[in-house]
């Protein structure tokens, strides 16, 4: 159970819920909301910008001295030296939005001196609330999370992003899968990675992982998981996934096995990494701040 909540979550949590009204409303009337195309298979609605613009007035009127990293206004908006940044996708999943698939969310963090403090994952179809503060725990709702306890890859459910947009690697793409796909119990692909991860952190599925992701898409999601006790990383175990636009998360067993399968498909493994499995894996905590409080 929650006891107190931080108050820079406090202010993401009441952010996230007016973005996630703003969300539920569009939804009851989706083929009247306007749409337009960023470029092929990218889409952003009307809705995307009025749940950013909530955000962002939510956030800098309690904290105007910070700073904003948007999806949709990148870092047009608040202070561009702080070192508290807010890091923002206003509706995570667009195309399930817009075909009425209720697999989207509102993902919020606060980056403070490069490191994430603060996160939510807001379901609106659900009401789901995932959040964590750093060395505090991961929750939904008033339920600790933990990551699942799996240990033999065969039994695992693993989820990932299909690639979408034009230049993507499909023939990597459908390599990686394979070699997934054929150890594990299944594969799924629900569309949202920040929903992903959270589900990650909730033990619902053992790992995830995707390319071409940004920092948007998993800041927060990132602390859920290592929150409740997961790993996550890019595909060689390297922490700066953030900047590498790759990440795998899964609990330690199950991620410590996806690492030596997916590395050499890392744009940054060596040669010499690709054939060879790295001897640790990098988190963004400690052990220690993994464990519960007392």
């Amino acid at each position: 159970m929650i006891t107190t909540l931080h108050p820079m979550l406090n202010v993401a949590i009441k952010a996230a819920r007016a973005a996630g009204a703003i969300i539920n409303r569009a939804a009851l009337d989706v083929e009247s909301v306007r749409i337009s195309q960023k470029q092929v298979n990218d889409f952003v609605t009307e809705v995307d910008q009025a749940s950013e613009q909530v955000i962002i007035e939510t956030l800098l009127t309690a904290y105007p001295d910070h700073g904003i990293l948007a999806e949709e206004s990148g870092t047009t908006h608040g202070n561009p030296n702080s070192e508290h940044v807010w890091c923002i996708d206003p509706l995570d999943g667009t195309t399930n939005f817009i075909h009425g698939f209720p697999f989207y969310c509102v993902s919020i963090a606060l980056i403070s001196h490069g490191k994430i403090e603060q996160a939510v994952v807001y379901d609106p179809t659900r009401n789901d609330l995932f959040t964590a503060t750093k060395g505090r725990g991961a929750f939904v709702n008033d339920r600790r999370l933990r990551v699942s306890k799996r240990i033999r890859l065969n039994e695992c459910l693993v989820s990932t992003g299909f690639p979408f947009r034009p230049g993507d690697d499909f023939p990597t793409y459908l390599q990686m899968m394979s070699e997934v796909m054929q150890r594990t119990a299944g594969i799924r692909r629900p569309g949202a990675a920040a929903l992903d991860l959270a589900y990650v952190a909730a033990g619902y599925t053992d790992a995830f992982f995707e390319t071409g992701l940004h920092p948007w898409d998993m800041a927060a999601g990132a602390l859920l998981v290592t929150e409740a006790g997961g790993l996550i990383g890019n595909f060689t175990g390297e922490s700066k996934f953030l900047e590498h636009r790759e990440c795998l998360a899964g609990n330690p067993k199950v991620y410590a096995q996806l690492v030596p399968l997916l590395q050499r498909f890392s744009k940054f493994a060596s040669t010499s990494e690709k054939a060879t499995v790295r001897p640790s894996v990098l988190t963004l905590h400690s052990e220690k701040e993994n464990k519960p409080s007392a």
